[in-house]
């Protein structure tokens, strides 16, 4: 039987050439806005309105094409318990790299060498600012996912013991633990790295308890939600140098229009003004770059294709626990 699947939004000329090459015989695919096609049963689109998903009476699929859940389409799908929700992990990679030049960049304190070196002061060589080696140190993977997966072979090639934390299928023999060790973890933890998603459970899961855990001069990395970190604790951590250093892609607030972009703070607390941070304008999954894209529709084209041939679409998400 064909599947019928819709995006909203028409992907370039390219990516979509690409996406329909490699497309299973029995996908219908159809783009752009609402088609007059009530057998539609698969909509890709991120954040879909009442009206849209109502407007196919076969629709059994939501597919987001993009990591996470947005907080409006997790309201609203819970509305429609018998369409499944799913969605693409294709920016696991570029998000695990940044993830990596994060740390290496704050284990190293890079940035105010850079801008001592840019004003033709070499004090930092002479004097050098105080850095951190990976090698030899343990690090924490607070939600062991699809970038860790991409992350932690790269680390441990560095010389660094990797630990995890998921909310199933743990391998406590391998170091993946539950979220219940946590405050076990972090007193050996010399780079926590973050790739949660944003829930109500998991806003504000590290706050001054959790960095005070941490032994002094630890490192921390974001490159999931800025809400997991209390920012005003984190300010703290590291102003104090309980922290030796911290790297972030994602923020507290977010430009709400082009006429923003160049006048909004990343947060309330004044983490902008501290040497020891890295800041990312979250730049992790890559946007619309070319090979990201590639890499996006490669993956659509897998949950695509299982769905034709009635396999198991990856990444399915539990609208509860919110991812």
């Amino acid at each position: 039987m064909p599947l019928h699947a819709h995006l909203l939004s028409t992907p370039d000329d390219a990516p979509l050439q690409q996406l329909r090459a490699k497309l299973h015989p029995d996908v219908i695919l159809t783009t752009g806005d609402l088609p007059a096609n009530p057998a539609v049963e698969l909509l890709v689109t991120g954040r879909p309105t009442r009206e849209q998903i109502e407007a196919y009476p076969q629709l059994r699929i939501l597919l987001i094409p993009f990591a996470g859940l947005p907080a409006e389409t997790r309201t609203l799908m819970q509305d429609y318990p018998h369409i499944a929700v799913h969605n693409l992990h294709h920016n696991a990679i570029p998000t695990a790299e940044i993830a990596l030049a994060l740390l290496m960049s704050a284990a190293r304190l890079l940035i105010p060498a850079d801008r001592a070196l840019r004003q033709h002061d070499w004090t930092p060589r002479y004097a050098p600012l105080p850095a951190t080696l990976l090698h030899g140190k343990t690090a924490l993977i607070l939600g062991y996912g699809t970038i860790a997966a991409q992350l932690a072979p790269v680390l441990e090639a560095l010389g660094m013991t990797v630990l995890g934390i998921r909310r199933r299928h743990l391998e406590p023999d391998r170091g993946i633990y539950g979220l219940d060790a946590l405050h076990d973890l972090l007193p050996q933890t010399h780079a926590l790295i973050i790739t949660l998603p944003g829930t109500p459970d998991t806003t504000g899961l590290i706050r001054t308890q959790e960095l005070a855990l941490l032994p002094r001069g630890a490192l921390l990395v974001n490159v999931g939600r800025a809400a997991v970190v209390d920012q005003h604790a984190l300010y703290d951590a590291l102003a104090s140098r309980q922290l030796h250093a911290a790297g972030l892609d994602v923020w507290y607030q977010y430009p709400t229009s082009p006429d923003t972009y160049t006048s909004t703070a990343p947060a309330e607390a004044p983490l902008h003004t501290l040497d020891n941070l890295v800041l990312s304008p979250h730049r992790g999954g890559a946007g619309r770059h070319p090979e990201v894209e590639i890499l996006r529709m490669n993956a659509l084209a897998e949950s695509l294709n299982a769905a034709a041939e009635g396999m198991p679409i990856p990444h399915r998400i539990d609208l509860q626990a919110g991812y």
